[in-house]
């Protein structure tokens, strides 16, 4: 199964987010099938790619908790 989820990025206090479509059995900094946004969450910026997230929900992918209330905050995109 297939989920998109957070990858964490950056220094140490000063994390900044991929926002990444992998496999649920992968831990968290493990290989990824693809990028699909970015979140900066000291500048408050997000970036989704919205077609391919679209994309993977129709495979079957399914979205994280974190991941959907990033995406109901930027008003940018509203995953089921």
């Amino acid at each position: 199964m297939v989920k998109l989820r957070l990858k964490r990025c950056g220094k140490k206090q000063r994390a900044v987010y991929r926002i990444v479509a992998i496999d649920v059995r992968s831990r968290r900094e493990g290989r990824y099938l693809r990028k699909v946004g970015f979140y900066d969450p000291i500048k408050n910026q997000t970036y989704f790619n919205i077609p391919v997230i679209l994309y993977f929900l129709e495979k079957g992918a399914q979205l994280t908790g974190t991941v959907q209330d990033i995406s109901k905050k930027s008003r940018c995109f509203y995953g089921t």
